[in-house]
């Protein structure tokens, strides 16, 4: 007797799946409170839709192929670059939060390319060295505007990447421009920008909670690999204690090496594993009968359990105290810092030659604004390259 798999697989292939298929294959397949590519509110500057790809599928290779993406390979996370070859930068966390945010989507029955294209585009708008130049550049343009690096990845992606004669940006969908700015606009935007809801889709819950799963374990992990952080004094973290416990129990002759590995794998799995179950009564308790009930809905519905929330909160400030304020990597901070100051002040004052492509932009975007987007979109080695430029010094 054939089993409902052998039955699919031997079925004839009589050609390629197109959109329709992959669209229909959705209805079938989602959630009713899912977001089906097939009813997307679409994209600012309309166009002809793709033959075999959805909506969300162009969202995220367009997010690939984009040259910001490709910067976030030399971005910091915690550590610089040139600090060890096995320690994240931008470009690996976001890798990692993709991959979280497609398994929780998934048993979620939601959307995984919506949430895989949200979270590939969510750091784009991170300054050099991490959050230290972000505060550089907020402060700078306080008088300006303001910086931030949610609004900065929306501005990159529906104003500064280049890739089309018609139009400037990557003219997103709506929903994935709504997950990549997170908490509404409140400043000038070019473009007209997603509407604030209650609370955005579920997607976009997702990839928020995958990208917090994600860099809160691979930074636990590279604070560990580097020797900042010690084995022993996480034992007082209860989610660790008892992960890093039962791992051990496990197998107790593995290597620490490996039993961190596994420790973290455990980790990530349980948060996730949590997140799944906990998230899905929450919402099938509220039982929207569509997307647009669930954004009217108070109160986010993707989230931890209370127990394993606490826990993780504690894991959290303990990152924060024990390698987020270590003083090695406060000192590297306050270090960075004046980089990217004085390149702003340089830029601004006419010490160092804005290339071309940023000049052009003066005229439309304003002259901060301009520099502004040119020192956010660098890696950390081009601005260190630019600050030698300089001579090092204001």
């Amino acid at each position: 007797m054939t089993g409902p798999r052998e039955a699919v697989e031997s079925r004839p292939l009589t050609g390629p799946r197109d959109r329709l298929a992959y669209e229909l294959e959705e209805r079938e397949r989602l959630a009713p409170w899912a977001v089906h590519s097939d009813a997307s509110r679409g994209r600012v500057h309309p166009e002809p839709e793709h033959a075999y790809r959805t909506a969300f599928a162009r969202d995220r290779d367009r997010v690939v192929h984009s040259r910001a993406f490709r910067r976030l390979e030399y971005k910091t996370q915690v550590f610089v670059p040139h600090e060890g070859d096995h320690l994240r930068n931008r470009l690996t966390h976001t890798l990692e939060a993709s991959q979280i945010s497609r398994s929780i989507a998934r048993a979620l029955r939601l959307n995984e390319e919506l949430a895989e294209a949200i979270v590939l585009a969510h750091d784009l708008g991170h300054t050099p060295f991490g959050h230290a130049g972000e505060r550089v550049l907020a402060r700078l343009m306080r008088d300006h505007g303001g910086f931030d690096h949610n609004r900065q990845s929306l501005r990159i992606v529906d104003w500064l990447e280049e890739c089309n004669p018609g139009f400037r940006g990557l003219n997103l969908s709506y929903e994935t421009r709504e997950g990549i700015l997170k908490h509404g606009c409140h400043w000038e935007h070019p473009v007209p920008v997603p509407e604030p809801s209650a609370q955005p889709c579920l997607e976009a819950q997702v990839a928020d909670r995958a990208d917090e799963i994600a860099y809160t374990n691979h930074d636990l992990d590279d604070g560990l690999r580097s020797g900042l952080l010690e084995p022993g004094d996480l034992d007082r973290v209860a989610l660790w204690k008892e992960t890093h416990g039962a791992v051990c129990a496990l197998h107790p002759e593995a290597a620490p090496r490996v039993t961190r590995s596994l420790t973290i794998s455990a980790l990530i799995n349980r948060l996730s594993t949590d997140l799944i179950e906990t998230s899905a009564a929450r919402v099938a308790a509220a039982a929207p009968p569509d997307v647009a009930a669930l954004r009217a809905l108070p109160g986010r519905l993707v989230g931890l359990s209370e127990g394993l929330r606490g826990a993780f909160l504690d894991l959290k400030q303990y990152l924060k105290e024990s390698l987020y304020l270590h003083p090695q990597v406060t000192e590297r901070n306050a270090r960075a810092e004046p980089v990217i100051g004085e390149l702003f002040e340089a830029y601004a004052g006419g010490r160092l030659p804005l290339p071309d492509a940023i000049r052009r932009h003066i005229e439309g975007d304003g002259r901060e604004r301009a520099i502004a987007d040119y020192v956010a979109g660098m890696t950390d080695r081009l601005a260190l390259a630019e600050h030698e430029r300089l001579g090092g010094g204001g």
